[in-house]
């Protein structure tokens, strides 16, 4: 999740995803607008008597909505920190911690295998939330009468904190619940197979969200949406990870003896036709033997027709090339495709030249050949381990 950097703590840099900036403000105006409801509410869980008349005067309410609602996001990012700050101490590095449209998402460059460790991370945000609630209320007892604007936030926050602690602890996967679910699941399980019955768990549930939604609210609509579709994918990724454990790129790759390439002084026309012939929509650009850059078909589209005679490869090639290693893990090269939105990398080794191609239909073919093969020996699956010879994986 991209987002706009604000500042790093404890080495994790916070980011603001643009969705923020809208559900901000959006929150202070709901949480404005009906402070006199809330104020009831509050009085009737903690037995107080707030004055209703006080904090509904004038301008107050939005100060109010302003401050709550900057103080919940805060609380938010607190609680990404419980998760993020146990998974350091596991080892694990942290991305970011980005604050967006449904609050805030810690992002992890690898997410823990083992059962304990993410029961621990999982339940460290649940844990952060609850203590920042009990805090929010002790000073709510506090602060005097006399100052009923803090005592409304700070109940407020005391409030949604323990909320929002229970709402997370619901088996939604990829939320907490869902992940300390996966976590317990995974004592007697494979990873890969607790994650699948952990994410069909979510999914349901996301079901079930998305049907109180229609009657209750429809940001739980919205909120359902990204939870199916964050179970699914977490349930792919972590599917296609265990299909390749121990391939390596070297063993999917399209070795260079086999590979077709262009010259950098071929022209744009030339290119195409031979796209044509050969069904191949981008290709790695030779200058004297060495790379040089890599051409694909919508690079040929910025020039028009007529001009293709007159324009080289060299003309529009992308020159700032992203490669890969052959002994790099095969999930690494999936990694990198996705965080550069492009559908091939060329191999270098050490020296830094060309030994092969790898792309994302490789890779997809490749994981069709493990799960059939897991599939038709024994029994298994397509996430247990099949095979250690590397030639299975070639074209």
């Amino acid at each position: 999740m991209r987002g706009i950097r604000i500042g790093s703590a404890f080495g994790i840099p916070i980011k603001l995803d643009l969705t923020f900036l809208l559900v901000l403000p959006l929150f202070a105006w709901l949480i404005g607008s009906d402070v006199g409801n809330l104020v009831t509410v509050l009085n009737d869980v903690f037995g107080v008597a707030m004055p209703v008349e006080a904090l509904t005067a004038g301008s107050v309410p939005w100060v109010l909505g302003g401050a709550a609602a900057t103080g919940l996001f805060l609380c938010v990012l607190l609680h990404e920190f419980g998760h993020s700050l146990v998974a350091m101490r596991y080892g694990y590095q942290i991305d970011s911690i980005t604050l967006w449209l449904f609050g805030g998402v810690a992002r992890f460059t690898e997410m823990p295998e083992n059962w304990k460790q993410e029961f621990t991370i999982a339940v460290a945000g649940p844990i952060v939330s609850v203590a920042l609630g009990v805090l929010s209320y002790l000073a709510f007892l506090v602060v005097p009468g006399s100052l009923p604007p803090a005592k409304f936030v700070l109940a407020y926050l005391a409030m949604t904190n323990v909320a929002l602690a229970v709402f997370n602890m619901l088996p939604g996967f990829p939320m907490d619940g869902g992940r300390v679910l996966r976590a317990l699941l995974a004592r007697t399980r494979p990873h890969a197979r607790a994650t699948q019955i952990a994410a069909e768990v979510g999914k349901l549930f996301a079901v079930v969200l998305a049907i109180v939604g229609l009657f209750a609210n429809l940001f739980l609509i919205a909120l359902a949406f990204f939870i199916y579709i964050g179970a699914s994918s977490e349930a792919q990724q972590t599917v296609m990870k265990a299909a390749f454990q121990d391939v390596t790129v070297a063993d999917v790759m399209t070795p260079v003896t086999e590979l077709d390439t262009v010259t950098a002084d071929t022209s744009l026309s030339a290119l195409t036709d031979r796209m044509f012939r050969e069904r191949h929509t981008g290709y790695p650009v030779m200058r004297g033997g060495s790379l040089v850059g890599m051409v694909t078909l919508d690079d040929t589209r910025e020039v028009r027709d007529v001009e293709r005679d007159a324009y080289r490869v060299e003309d529009v090639m992308a020159t700032e090339l992203v490669s890969i290693a052959p002994s790099a893990d095969a999930m690494d090269a999936i990694s990198t495709m996705q965080r550069e939105g492009v559908g091939r990398l060329p191999v270098v080794d050490d020296t830094g030249a060309l030994v092969g191609l790898i792309s994302r239909t490789d890779l997809m073919t490749v994981f069709d050949i493990i799960q059939t093969r897991g599939t038709a020996a024994g029994g298994e699956t397509g996430f247990d381990r099949l095979s250690n010879d590397a030639d299975f994986a070639r074209r």
